[in-house]
């Protein structure tokens, strides 16, 4: 059967994890094994690590951390940051990693992707696209790339369209706007989506509570609901705390905004 799937998602910078808000101003969480050891326990669906600092400083992927990581988990991994190649990606899927995360090297040239998915299958490979919005006098989504400091001039719903040609399977949809501010998902933007593709989506960016949760599984059933601050923030203070819904909750937050008949 397939569920919603919950997915933490966690950034790493200089070795360690922060959590951004609108992607600046990033605050140190803790290692990235630790919370990797500690999501296992909490048996979470799928996990999401994406290396900020590999695109912006032109570096290749970390491999050696990439290991450590796939070593630990015992959940599906989705890693991102730094891939160019089809070869990096097989050799980082070699290393444990079920998905590979593309963002700005594939914007730039859509071709890379189809090469990728062509080595290591296109259920292999997840499009991150980084959105907010933008423009004057009138504003609209806009798809930025390196930690949004770059903007590619295009939509976002263009370039789905886009990646789904190609072949891509799956869309990893993150809200700038949104990032860090635990209000709530982005609805306009996830109504917007939603219509444009049948693909596996991911939204992420403004979950502030398993509520918010519940709702983007109300609106849209199968789904990929990713968040950041509620895994790793407790309190007003936001006192750093990895955390995740145990089973029953989990299940129950499931049940109780998805239609049994809609359980596929």
């Amino acid at each position: 059967m397939l569920y919603p799937r919950i997915i933490p998602c966690l950034l790493v910078h200089e070795k360690g994890l922060v959590k951004t808000v609108q992607f600046k101003n990033g605050k140190y969480v803790g290692d990235p094994i630790n919370a990797v050891k500690i999501f296992n326990e909490k048996e979470v669906d799928e996990l999401m690590v994406l290396d900020i600092d590999a695109t912006v400083k032109h570096q290749p992927p970390d491999y050696s951390m990439i290991a450590k990581l796939a070593n630990e988990c015992n959940m599906p991994l989705c890693y991102g940051g730094g891939i160019t190649t089809p070869e990096q990606a097989f050799r980082i899927l070699n290393l444990g990693v079920e998905k590979i995360a593309l963002s700005a090297a594939a914007i730039a040239r859509p071709e890379l992707a189809a090469e990728i998915a062509a080595v290591i299958g296109a259920q292999s490979v997840v499009i991150v696209l980084d959105v907010k919005k933008h423009g004057f006098p009138f504003r609209d989504y806009e798809v930025f790339t390196h930690n949004g400091t770059v903007p590619t001039r295009q939509k976002p719903d263009a370039l789905i369209r886009l990646f789904e040609k190609i072949g891509v399977g799956e869309f990893v949809i993150n809200s700038i706007d949104r990032d860090g501010m635990m209000t709530h998902y982005d609805w306009e933007l996830a109504d917007r989506l939603r219509q444009v593709s049948a693909a596996p989506i991911t939204f992420l960016g403004g979950a502030g509570s398993l509520e918010d949760i519940g709702e983007l599984i109300r609106r849209y059933r199968i789904i990929g609901c990713a968040a950041g601050s509620i895994f790793v923030f407790k309190g007003k203070y936001k006192a750093v705390l990895i955390s995740y819904p145990d089973r029953a909750r989990k299940e129950r937050l499931i049940q109780e905004n998805l239609q049994p008949m809609e359980i596929i």
